[in-house]
């Protein structure tokens, strides 16, 4: 920062005295100021001193790349527009030098220019186009700063997720970076924050979060906070508004370090699960909860927390656990499942991008093994995504007869095959299941008795719907 304010004082310095040298000579007056004066800076020095930083910049001094660039990029009321569009150009290139040394407020500036083309920001409205627009390379670059805790790129790459620009969209992603740059107390990431948690973007819907968010970002005059954290009043009690003010109350902005983004309030990974008793015992994927430090279901009645009873790492299945009254589903031995047979699943599908209702997937067993011809496994043209594991793998019937897996890697076939597979997706057989569960009798013994007769299609929909939760894991 010290060479930008020694070039910014050098520019101001060297057009007031071309301002004041163009009014003497006109009037043909003796100048006050060719007196010496020990306390007025030498323009001679000055520039001697721009030479200086500018042949450190060439030596590779991160600082003054910065400083040069910054001082390219605005030095343009006094210039020509050749010199503007050379300057803007030549301060592109020193912003990425410094950039791709780690400084964060090169990466900032570089990224902006790359988004908004330039110039912009209002200078020279009339020359556009001079460095044209580059979303991708500058959501690289604010994610660059944002990731060593920089507030303005955490907002702004939260702001180009949301939007899909230059990356693909995620709430998800957006939601995390909003959150980094509201917990460092940004008015405009509070209120984006805030309004995901109202519309359950990218989040769970919750009105205390929303309430505290819009609160805070209102208490820093941020447009329209104030309007929407009333919209967001009228939906809540009175303990839950109270609860949100008492938030508000407590929060304390905080400085975020390098990676600091990915706190411990966002989870690192998420799936399906289903009930299979209806005092709380669910299944989902030994994967999806491996290493969880934490788990929450999200239901109907909000975000619960679960407890990983018991696991099998070898047939991908675990037992989880939680408090309250649920709808649950039957499981039924898998075989009596036929090649051919109709399944279906619901399931959480990147709820950040998909949103947080369950989607319904159909499709047939296509063989009654695995990759390999492994006996633990239907394969199942059931069109699968990430999110969907843990899912229950159901029949005509209502039945339970498979848990929702995995699916073919494409890398790995084409690889093998030269051809890319097509709703090539595995679930692990109910028999397996029924198995792990008779480790635990107390809750085999709670297990609902099988449907014997098909049951109308969207009766069993509507089952399985009030019985699938949404796994998170932190």
């Amino acid at each position: 920062m010290k060479y930008q304010l020694i070039l910014t004082l050098l520019f101001l310095i060297v057009g007031v005295a071309c301002a004041q040298q163009s009014v003497n000579t006109s009037t043909n007056e003796p100048n006050p100021s060719d007196q010496f004066d020990p306390l007025k800076p030498n323009p001679h020095d000055l520039l001697t001193k721009f030479e200086e930083i500018k042949t450190k910049a060439e030596q590779g001094d991160v600082e003054a790349q910065y400083s040069l660039a910054f001082d390219l990029e605005n030095r343009t009321l006094l210039e020509s527009k050749t010199n503007v569009i050379a300057n803007i150009n030549e301060a592109v290139k020193w912003y990425r030098k410094s950039a791709e040394q780690g400084n964060i407020l090169s990466q900032e500036k570089l990224a902006g220019i790359l988004r908004y083309g330039a110039p912009f920001g209002g200078i020279l409205p009339l020359l556009t186009n001079i460095v044209e627009r580059n979303p991708s390379e500058a959501a690289k670059w604010y994610l660059c700063a944002a990731k060593q805790g920089d507030t303005f790129s955490q907002y702004s790459i939260g702001d180009m997720y949301e939007k899909g620009e230059g990356v693909v969209k995620n709430y998800a992603e957006a939601v995390k970076w909003y959150r980094g740059a509201a917990n460092q107390g940004d008015s405009g990431a509070q209120g984006s924050l805030g309004f995901k948690y109202w519309k359950g973007e990218g989040v769970p819907q919750d009105f205390v979060e929303a309430y505290k968010w819009f609160n805070l970002a209102s208490a820093q005059n941020f447009s329209d906070a104030q309007k929407y954290r009333d919209s967001v009043a009228q939906e809540m009690t009175s303990e839950q508004i109270a609860e949100a003010q008492e938030l508000s109350r407590k929060f304390i902005p905080r400085e975020e370090g390098s990676n600091s983004s990915t706190s411990s309030e966002n989870p690192v990974a998420s799936g399906t699960g289903f009930f299979i008793t209806d005092d709380g015992y669910l299944i989902s994927n030994f994967h999806v909860v491996k290493d969880a430090a934490r788990v929450q279901l999200r239901t109907g009645a909000g975000l619960i927390p679960a407890k990983v009873v018991r696991t099998d790492a070898a047939n991908d299945i675990a037992l989880l656990k939680v408090e309250g009254k649920f709808s649950c589903l039957p499981i039924a031995a898998s075989r009596a499942a036929g090649l051919g047979d109709s399944v279906f699943t619901l399931g959480f599908p990147d709820p950040g991008l998909q949103g947080f209702a369950p989607k319904l997937a159909k499709g047939e067993i296509a063989s009654l093994s695995g990759a390999a011809d492994d006996a633990r496994y239907f394969q199942v043209s059931v069109p699968v995504q990430p999110g969907n594991s843990g899912g229950a793998l159901v029949d005509e019937r209502g039945n339970v007869i498979g848990i929702v897996s995995a699916k073919l890697d494409a890398s790995v076939a084409l690889a093998a095959s030269g051809a890319l597979p097509e709703n090539v997706n595995y679930a692990v057989k109910s028999s397996f299941l029924l198995s792990f569960l008779e480790s635990a009798p107390d809750v085999s013994a709670k297990l609902k008795s099988a449907n014997t007769t098909d049951e109308k299609f969207s009766d069993a929909v509507n089952d399985v719907k009030k019985a699938t939760v949404l796994v998170l894991v932190y």
